[in-house]
């Protein structure tokens, strides 16, 4: 199994686009520098030490460097000794809504990036617990099946976005039925779902979906994120705030009925989360922990390799090869104007 340990290094890997934006605005200003001197064949003439080929060989090996380099500060590992952990503890699915009305801004900075926040304190109140991690808006699907690798949950949580799922919608009946057929279908306890959403434009076949989720033993908990009064969204085509079609400006509301009523469909509880995260993680963790456990084995890997030296000595060599690359080419003798005049002498 391979693995990054310091994911947060991998957001380097946007600077790679940076670098080749600059790439291509230094060309094509130096080719237009040379356009307006003159014939660009008899400026090239010139300018004969200048060399477009080595400017972009060691461009080339500044960028390959580079993505070595965000590599090796990762550190990419791969696990090394198996062992079979027994453990105690609850089958847990978070539910999370990444539907657009989420980047709504009355939970600051946006209902999304609190929503992570309060999934992450939350696996850290956790102990034994097996995590998975259901996505929905338009529809539903699994991003993480159930684990005990707290580590690779933080790292999916990273990557989620509004642009996971193009179709919109707020679809907790998908989410639910996803996280129901994500469980163990033998066991009728032991599951506990907990779907963090807006409510808003929720689909009428939750609570169907609910009660089928129920009889399978999965407690259902929600949690509203969010103001009932409502927020702008943000429209990041024109940096303002999302306007309908007559022009009105278009406000998120939280839905507190709906998600109440499928945490007591579920026989779970609702919590309503704004700046009070920390409060809403201990109410969830305690939940948690009453439920019945169980006992399970997994399989996971308790030492990992570290390779980060390679790929960062790789960078170092690219590094040092293309300070000694240089940009132009050497001019022949016979090429300089001094040195002819005076064999010609």
């Amino acid at each position: 199994m391979l693995r990054f340990q310091h994911t947060e290094y991998l957001w380097a890997f946007v600077l790679l686009i940076v670098l080749v934006l600059a790439f291509a605005w230094v060309t094509w200003w130096k080719r237009r520098s040379v356009r307006r001197l003159g014939d660009p064949v008899m400026v090239e003439k010139l300018f004969s030490g200048y060399s477009r080929r080595l400017f972009t060989v060691k461009f080339l090996l500044l960028f390959i460097a580079f993505f070595f380099g965000v590599i090796g500060l990762a550190n990419l590992q791969k696990g090394s000794r198996v062992e079979k952990i027994t453990r105690k503890g609850v089958d847990v699915i978070i539910a999370l809504d990444v539907s657009k009305s989420m980047l709504a801004t009355d939970a600051k900075p946006d209902r999304l990036t609190r929503a992570k926040q309060l999934v992450i304190k939350l696996m850290e109140k956790l102990d034994n617990d097996r995590v998975g991690i259901v996505v929905f808006a338009g529809n539903a699907y699994l991003q993480m099946p159930l684990t005990i690798d707290y580590s690779a949950a933080r790292m999916y949580l990273g990557s989620i976005s509004p642009d996971l799922i193009p179709k919109q919608g707020t679809e907790i009946n998908e989410a639910i039925r996803v996280s129901d057929e994500a469980f163990n279908k033998k066991e009728r306890k032991h599951k506990a779902l907990i779907i963090i959403s807006d409510g808003e434009d929720h689909n009428e076949g939750a609570i169907a979906e609910a009660r089928k989720a129920l009889e399978n033993g999965v407690v259902i908990n929600t949690v509203g994120i969010g103001s009932p009064t409502g927020s702008p969204l943000p429209d990041p085509e024109n940096g303002g705030v999302k306007k309908d079609r007559e022009g009105n400006t278009v406000i998120s509301k939280l839905n507190e009925d709906a998600l109440k009523s499928l945490a007591a469909e579920g026989k779970g509880m609702y919590l309503h989360m704004m700046n009070n995260t920390d409060e809403v993680v201990d109410a969830l963790a305690t939940k948690i922990d009453r439920m019945e456990q169980k006992e399970f084995g997994e399989n996971v890997f308790t030492d990992y390799n570290s390779y980060f030296q390679y790929f960062l000595g790789i960078s170092l060599v690219l590094i040092l090869l293309e300070f000694f690359i240089p940009e132009g080419k050497k001019k022949k003798a016979e090429e300089l104007p001094g040195l002819k005049t005076a064999q010609a002498k």
